[in-house]
């Protein structure tokens, strides 16, 4: 049971995930979880009111699969086969406490500092969550698809635009966690 519940070493989880890219670019597939919500946005009928949703969403019904698949195997491997915590190496969470004042790092899979359920009622971290929300929607429609479409299937495809997305996330999480999150939460 180890093998499931521990996390896999990169020398087997990186070649499953190349595994299954080679098998998406055989069948002619790309894989990506932002372009899920134009597709959940075409079958609710948002192409009457856009061009944008017009397009064969059938096609797309496989990736709602992989959504689908996700969310299931995200809970059950929160609820059933961990122990909701993230083993992170010590110095990490003592900067993360010094610099950040997060306490929880390492305790809680999450910062309960930010998603605690008595933090979603201060104003200011709602209006931080929200509008941090809209800007990756924003975002990954901007940049054509997610972290995970660009990062996972769009390198694998050897698309340029990927990797200029790709370097972008990365700085752009290097300015947000070393600029503004100090900025915003001191």
């Amino acid at each position: 049971m180890n093998l499931i519940y521990d996390p896999w070493p990169w020398y087997i989880a990186g070649p499953l995930i190349a595994l299954t890219m080679f098998v998406l670019l055989y069948v002619g597939k790309q894989f990506g979880m932002s372009s899920n919500l134009r597709t959940m946005c075409s079958i609710g009928g948002a192409a009457r009111y856009s061009d944008f949703f017009k397009f064969d969403w059938k096609a797309q019904r496989w990736n709602l699969i992989v959504v689908l698949g996700a969310v299931i195997g995200g809970f059950i491997a929160s609820q059933f086969m961990s122990n909701n915590t993230v083993k992170i190496n010590p110095e990490v969470a003592q900067q993360l406490s010094t610099d950040y004042g997060i306490e929880s790092a390492g305790e809680a899979y999450l910062p309960t500092e930010l998603f605690a359920s008595e933090n979603l009622t201060d104003p200011f971290v709602l209006a931080v969550l929200i509008l941090g929300g809209f800007m990756v929607g924003f975002g990954a429609r901007y940049a054509g698809g997610c972290t995970s479409g660009h990062a996972i299937s769009g390198l694998s495809n050897l698309q340029l635009p990927s990797l200029i997305a790709v370097i972008g996330f990365f700085i752009g999480g290097l300015v947000m966690i070393h600029l503004l999150f100090p900025l915003i939460f001191s």
